[in-house]
């Protein structure tokens, strides 16, 4: 009787290039990279909610501090308005000769001349980037991911 050799000492010995590849990777590997890859896009996000809200911040109290500021000196300002209107319409009425409605009148037209031109000046001033360290670190964040 021939001896036979056991089938799987055969495979042992002689292995086939097939068999000699390298082991694949389990599946979870590449979930686990993908999981990486979105922890890292949520961090890089976090950090700019955290900048945003820290200069937000500091925005809400430069804001809150200017309105007050500003709301104090409108009373003032005020109060000196309608101090100069009534010496005004006085001399426009006594040296001038005008009559009392023509007097207010004058004064009426001269107030809507300089309330157009601070609301220019105004308007022009609240204009403007809001938040330009969040918008300068998010785009640098946007060229660094796309390449660019």
């Amino acid at each position: 009787m021939g001896a036979m050799q056991d089938p799987q000492a055969m495979d042992s010995d002689q292995t086939s290039p097939s068999a000699r590849r390298e082991p694949m990777a389990p599946p979870g590997v590449a979930r686990a990279a993908a999981g990486r890859v979105g922890a890292l896009m949520t961090s890089v996000m976090d950090l700019h909610v955290r900048m945003a809200l820290q200069e937000v911040d500091r925005e809400k109290r430069r804001l809150i501090s200017g309105a007050l500021f500003v709301s104090a000196a409108l009373v003032l300002l005020t109060l000196a308005l309608i101090a100069a209107e009534l010496a005004l319409l006085l001399w426009l009425h006594q040296s001038q000769g005008l009559s009392w409605i023509a007097a207010t009148l004058v004064l009426a037209s001269l107030d809507l001349v300089l309330a157009g031109v601070v609301v220019r000046v105004g308007g022009h001033l609240l204009q403007g980037p809001y938040l330009p360290q969040t918008m300068a670190g998010l785009s640098k964040t946007a060229r660094a991911l796309l390449g660019r």
